[in-house]
């Protein structure tokens, strides 16, 4: 079984870096780096357009809507944690103070989900304290697209 997951593993990652699925690869790197797993797709995204220039403006879009995607899962993660916990402890976490900080800005807090290390947790926590996921969505797009064009420009211009 586990000879058979490894060669599985191999085989998407081999698939993954054939230049003609470049945008399907930073699509499935940035869905899943918005996760709680911590990869980072910026690389994936400097790589593809440093390759293909024409494809910084794909690259980015299709970067967005999957890391936003991946922020939407992890919204859902949290919901469903919150619902769980709910379930099995019949009371409120401990800390507060966070949370209330994100009540306190609601759906807006999300656009700060770009954030290295604290980005993907707030999802989880927005989804916890039931933000409405829309506007979360609708703001987890904007600050992840905003990181992916400056970080991609950024990259661009220092490796020419």
């Amino acid at each position: 079984m586990e000879a058979w997951l490894q060669h599985m593993i191999h085989l998407m990652l081999e698939t993954l870096a054939l230049p003609q699925v470049g945008l399907g690869a930073v699509f499935v790197v940035a869905l899943v780096s918005a996760t709680l797993l911590p990869l980072g797709s910026e690389p994936v995204v400097l790589l593809l357009v440093s390759a293909r220039p024409e494809l910084f403006w794909p690259a980015i879009l299709v970067a967005t809507v999957g890391n936003t995607l991946g922020g939407a899962i992890t919204w859902w993660m949290g919901y469903g944690a919150e619902r769980a916990y709910e379930a099995a402890v019949h009371h409120k976490p401990r800390d507060q103070r966070l949370l209330g900080w994100l009540r306190r800005f609601g759906a807006k807090a999300c656009l700060l989900s770009w954030l290295p290390i604290v980005g993907d947790p707030l999802c989880a926590l927005a989804g916890w304290l039931r933000l409405p996921f829309w506007p979360c969505v609708l703001y987890m797009a904007i600050g992840k697209f905003a990181r992916y064009v400056t970080m991609t420009a950024i990259g661009v211009s220092i490796i020419g």
